[in-house]
């Protein structure tokens, strides 16, 4: 069973002959205690194409210490990654290999360097012996396994880390400290991506925009594709946020798809958005079941006690429960299938040799301001059908569709702010706005179908459905209430400046 701990940590450079500075002036340290040395001996792996470590990710198996086993670790943010452990055995555990399966995509783990390392270990420790951090001087040799000849490597460095709920502020005492006594900080994030630059291969870095329209579109396509994968391992951890966030990415790729078809030949991105799309619909299954339990209790939780007839949280818990399991298990499913095998092939296939048109070739100024006006007139269509329609059924679904408008033309002007700035951020920041009060609409009219079904089990069961039929009614004001508000919002989403770049 894997467990994980949450790494936060400083490297710095040292020489042979470096000893670790008195931390003993550090504010909090009262002692500096010696853990004496441990001798480490850990093989990296990855594919042969260094697919993990592209993405700043390592896996090893590692002797000696006292966490011998696979340690798999995940960049969380500059100098923090998730350390997740599974036991000693001699292949990569089927636990860590899922977390990596989108990105090594069918390739195979072998071993790629091997590290032996002599650490001797300090425990800087505060007020009635409570462990601060951990600072270690390391000595280390590298030894290429794989797709090389043999190369090694030689350098000492010295890690500060932070302990367990430590405050990562108490880093930045230490830090200062040893800037003092002259260390500087390391300039590889970890010992692997140390080991490839000395011994002569590392990942190559992602191409650089180039001012033209394909250049800009593609590293934002490659930006999501990068952001869909990492969620992956977010998700099958069942980390919060992280099916909404995967879904996100699948949408603004499809949204860029479209909004660029000028750039990008639809005939070859046609297909994988449609796989796109199928993805998202899938992981929709977890997170509207996610988006509407909480809903739905926050609207309980608002109603007066005395209002509250019959056992309502026990059955909303009970409904919740269940399509939480059955969405869950279906989610990993789908994550673990040959289809999205086959689309996460297919796109990065794409964007390693992307189906440029001759637009692609043009100043992004003068192309970008032109895809996303064409979205708002396409959203500004919608609503002004949405708005026309009755109240009801079909103006629901009106609605619901310039939502989903809202989204692509949001979508397009923030790929495109880096390149466009201020126009194109507070066109974003207007069409948000519409996009929440379309958002709220739908939720409610998705929300309502729920709470009538579960007005009807509760009946069926001998209960009063009064509570279920409140909630209702307060959700029919509120979709009301929202489509009142929504033409005086959409009069303040104008693209402005955009029309005249």
């Amino acid at each position: 069973m894997a467990d994980t701990k949450r790494e936060i940590e400083r490297k710095y450079e040292a020489g042979p002959d470096t000893r670790l500075p008195d931390l003993t002036g550090v504010r909090g340290v009262c002692d500096v205690v010696d853990k004496g040395v441990a001798e480490l001996d850990a093989v990296y792996y990855d594919t042969e194409d260094l697919r993990l470590a592209e993405a700043s990710i390592t896996l090893r198996r590692r002797t000696g210490g006292d966490d011998a086993g696979w340690h798999l670790k995940l960049p969380v943010a500059p100098g923090v990654r998730d350390e997740i452990r599974a036991p000693l055995e001699d292949d990569v555990p089927r636990s860590l290999a899922g977390l990596v399966r989108a990105r090594t995509r069918g390739a195979a783990l072998v071993p790629l360097v091997r590290l032996r390392s002599r650490r001797d270990v300090r425990h800087l420790v505060g007020a009635k012996g409570a462990l601060l951090a951990e600072a270690s001087t390391d000595t280390v040799r590298a030894e290429r396994l794989t797709g090389g000849d043999g190369s090694t490597a030689e350098w000492t460095e010295i890690e500060i880390e932070l302990a367990d709920g430590g405050d990562p502020a108490f880093l930045d005492a230490v830090h200062k400290r040893l800037r003092k006594k002259g260390l500087k900080p390391a300039r590889s994030a970890s010992k692997l991506a140390k080991a490839l630059q000395d011994t002569g291969r590392r990942p190559a870095p992602p191409p650089e925009p180039d001012g033209t329209a394909g250049g800009h579109v593609l590293a934002h396509l490659r930006e999501q594709a990068d952001t869909l994968v990492t969620c992956d391992a977010a998700v099958r951890r069942d980390l919060p946020d992280s099916v909404h966030r995967m879904r996100v990415a699948t949408r603004r790729l499809r949204s860029a798809f479209r909004t660029y078809r000028k750039i990008l030949d639809p005939a070859a991105t046609g297909p994988v958005a449609e796989e796109l799309k199928w993805l998202a619909r899938e992981l929709g299954v977890d997170r509207d079941q996610e988006v509407l339990a909480e809903r739905l209790t926050a609207r309980i939780d608002a109603v007066p006690v005395t209002l509250l007839l019959g056992p309502v949280r026990g059955r909303l818990r009970a409904w919740a429960g269940a399509g939480r399991a059955g969405s869950r298990a279906r989610t990993l499913a789908v994550l673990d299938s040959e289809r999205y095998a086959a689309l996460l092939d297919a796109l990065h296939t794409l964007l390693a040799d992307p189906p440029l048109r001759p637009a692609a070739r043009k100043d992004a100024v003068a192309v970008l301001p032109r895809a996303i006006l064409k979205d708002y007139e396409r959203l500004a269509a919608r609503i002004d059908r949405a708005l026309a329609l009755p109240a009801g059924h079909d103006r629901d679904v009106a609605l619901h569709e310039a939502r989903k408008a809202a989204k692509r033309a949001r979508y397009a002007a923030e790929a495109a702010a880096p390149v466009l700035g201020r126009p194109a951020k507070r066109f974003v920041k207007r069409v948000k706005a519409v996009q929440k009060v379309l958002g709220d609409h739908q939720d409610s009219v998705v929300a309502r179908d729920t709470l009538r079904d579960l007005a009807i089990q509760a009946h069926l069961a001998g209960e009063t459905a009064f509570t279920w039929g409140l909630l209702y009614g307060q959700e029919e004001a509120r979709a009301a209430e929202r489509e009142r508000e929504l033409p005086r919002v959409w009069a303040k989403a104008v693209p402005g400046k955009l029309r005249r770049l």
